[in-house]
């Protein structure tokens, strides 16, 4: 019998390696706008595949039992693991200079801002990825291929060219960078999980003192 621990974390490792791939993708256009929404792939395919992502699962913290927790941070855990393969896979390739200057670059700016900024630009990205999660599912309940589709790639095209943080796409660049400013790392991605997780759990949070719940 497989474990469900082990499957957390190798669903989340898998989500951290299409997320690197994302990241490499969106480093590599020219175009912002093309690069996000190619960016977009790694999140879709980590919803069609059934992977396990930090921001896909933490707003449903909001209404399920405080057990639930535990399988948000394997899966977190398991996210991390994935970034570290595969931003060292990168590092191995032909692509890894211009990879790592670019992606450090886009870390420099996030590093040096401060951390009211950082907490509530990762409070924006968690309320896209929550709306682009339960978007998703509704659409494929509902039938709509097409509206899945959107629901998926127009909340990642936001937030990627609003700049918003993202706590795992963040720590792919980290990875893909080769660990560049460990000292800045530590408390920005504290800021950003937890602003990420604010922003997802937000909308289930608020929707339960609605006349109608989601």
């Amino acid at each position: 019998m497989k474990s469900k621990y082990v499957s957390w974390l190798a669903n989340g490792a898998l989500a951290g390696i299409m997320l690197c791939i994302g990241c490499a993708v969106n480093l590599s256009s020219e175009n912002p706008i093309l690069g996000a929404f190619l960016f977009s792939l790694g999140l879709f395919a980590i919803i069609k595949l059934n992977f396990g992502l930090y921001t896909g699962k933490a707003g449903y913290m909001a209404v399920n039992p405080p057990a639930y927790i535990g399988e948000v941070v394997l899966t977190l855990a398991g996210n991390i693991c994935g970034a570290a393969i595969g931003g060292a896979l990168l590092g191995l390739t032909r692509l890894s200079d211009g990879f790592a200057d670019s992606a450090a670059v886009i870390l420099s700016v996030k590093f040096a801002d401060s951390y009211l900024s950082t907490f509530f630009l990762s409070l924006f990205c968690g309320v896209l990825m929550f709306t682009a999660v339960e978007g998703n599912k509704r659409a494929m309940a509902a039938g709509d291929g097409t509206g899945a589709l959107f629901a998926v790639s127009a909340p990642v095209m936001v937030f990627i060219i609003c700049g918003f943080n993202h706590c795992i796409a963040d720590i792919c660049y980290f990875f893909i960078s080769g660990c560049a400013d460990i000292v800045a790392a530590a408390p920005y991605f504290i800021f950003v999980i937890l602003g990420n997780a604010a922003g997802c759990m937000l909308i289930p949070f608020v929707k339960r003192f609605a006349a109608r719940e989601m």
